[in-house]
């Protein structure tokens, strides 16, 4: 009630003085107009009962006494300019000294000679007071122009500036009472209604999904407050049924969230193995006198994946978490460089500053790390590019040891950078999306931090920051 009469005041006093100001508009146009017509009227016949010829260059002196009279009578400043604007005379004093005589704007001149009744109102506003100015022609008996007649007027809205503030002013103090009465009545009405409710507050204050709710039994009460109580009564019915399908429920969801994260944990140490077996296929040659080195090489790489997984399996067995950090000192260098010979692309680079970098890191999570990296930048170059160009590079930075692994692809978009890191999110058409989420928990549990810069259509960069604990 209180909004809605603040609301209706508000309007009201808006659209009042929206008329007032447009009665005023209306009543200095119609003015002006009236004005103009009289005094066109009255220069008609001072140019029928002149005895100078009718010409642009006669203006003057026929009017040479009679502009005075005119703006007497019709109490009007008036002007008259010839067809190109140049003034001709006045009915206000110009002084001879003045060197630069009043001229019709160009463009309001243009705007003139264009219409079709060759008439123009023109307003402007100087200290906020509003002045309108008309402009027409003068034709002779023949209808021949002669010169073109101005009449500055300057509106006054004193009169309806204080009718606005006495309505404004009294409109104000019935609204003032008027908002009083509904302050009182609206608090007594809420009072009578909140009455009522107040049980009914408190109990779905009391109202949790981890316990037994009591329902509500008021007895004498009206029928909208018994309608809601029995929908109460319901409701407390519902939410026992709710909360045991959900406790149902997330159990369900926990163990296919740990199924996912197991699949993809166990499907993260396949691809390499899978790349090591083509590679050994296709580079096998009985007669390589390094094959027994080679063989030694290979067989480490797949048995090294083969207890990711078993450490995998057996963590998911127990009801874990994914395999716990065995810390050991190692030289990410030489790592981070081992972890690249399974990758078969022939545009993968590396580099590094140094030749040892050691730091206390777990084998086969770095492992994990820099995999996932250089899986995901083979996956972001396009299949048809040509110039494709993957960069790992390892350095050293203060107390720190960084691993930047750099694509020339496609980049990511402005809309998926803020979800880059979020599980379950995935670009691709395939994969869960719990690569990147799950090496940005491996590199927190660290203290370190993993970052990115993209840029569309030119690539992207991921960096990766492990502290150095020796």
């Amino acid at each position: 009630m209180i909004f809605l009469t603040l609301i209706a005041s508000v309007l009201i006093a808006a659209v009042s003085i929206y008329q007032f100001r447009k009665e005023a508009r209306e009543y200095h146009q119609d003015r002006l107009e009236r004005k103009e017509s009289a005094i066109s009227e009255h220069i008609n016949y001072v140019l029928q009962t002149t005895t100078y010829p009718l010409t642009t260059e006669n203006i003057p002196l026929i009017f040479k006494e009679k502009i005075f009279e005119l703006a007497d009578i019709h109490s009007m400043e008036i002007n008259f300019f010839d067809l190109k604007g140049k003034l001709l005379i006045s009915s206000k004093a110009i002084f001879k000294l003045d060197k630069d005589k009043p001229k019709i704007n160009p463009s309001t001149l243009k705007i003139i000679q264009s219409s079709l009744d060759k008439r123009y109102m023109e307003f402007s506003v100087v200290d906020d007071q509003t002045f309108r100015s008309s402009y027409s022609y003068l034709k002779d008996t023949k209808f021949k122009p002669l010169a073109i007649l101005n009449l500055p007027y300057e509106e006054n809205t004193e009169f309806y500036d204080n009718e606005v503030s006495n309505f404004l002013l009294r409109f104000s103090q019935v609204y003032a009472f008027m908002l009083l009465i509904s302050v009182v009545l609206s608090y007594f009405l809420s009072s009578y209604i909140t009455k009522s409710l107040k049980i009914i507050s408190d109990k779905i204050e009391e109202t949790q999904l981890n316990q037994r709710n009591e329902k509500i039994v008021i007895e004498d009460g009206s029928k909208e407050i018994n309608l809601l109580i029995n929908s109460y009564n319901k409701m407390v019915d519902k939410l026992e049924e709710s909360a045991t399908i959900l406790a149902q429920s997330e159990r369900e969801q926990a163990w296919r969230e740990m199924a996912k994260q197991v699949a993809h944990e166990i499907k993260n140490p396949l691809t390499p193995m899978r790349l090591t077996v083509q590679s050994f296929q296709r580079k096998f040659d009985v007669n390589d006198p390094n094959i027994t080195q080679k063989l030694d090489d290979y067989t480490k790489t797949i048995l090294q994946q083969i207890d990711t997984m078993t450490a995998v399996a057996g963590a998911f067995s127990n009801f874990a978490t994914m395999p716990a950090q065995q810390n050991e000192t190692l030289n990410v260098v030489r790592i981070v460089k081992m972890a690249l010979e399974i990758f078969n692309e022939d545009y993968i680079q590396f580099s590094a500053l140094e030749d040892e970098i050691i730091a206390k890191l777990d084998r086969t999570q770095l492992i994990r790390v820099i995999t996932n990296l250089v899986k995901n930048a083979i996956q972001a170059i396009p299949e048809e590019q040509e110039n494709k160009q993957v960069f790992v590079t390892v350095f050293r930075q203060g107390n720190e040891v960084k691993i930047a692994v750099k694509d020339n692809g496609k980049g990511i978009s402005t809309e998926n950078q803020k979800r880059v890191f979020e599980p379950k999110f995935t670009t691709k058409s395939s994969g869960m999306g719990l690569g990147l989420a799950i090496i940005k928990n491996i590199i927190e549990n660290y203290n370190g931090t993993i970052t990115f810069e993209t840029e569309p259509n030119v690539g992207t960069e991921f960096l990766v920051s492990f502290p150095i604990n020796k």
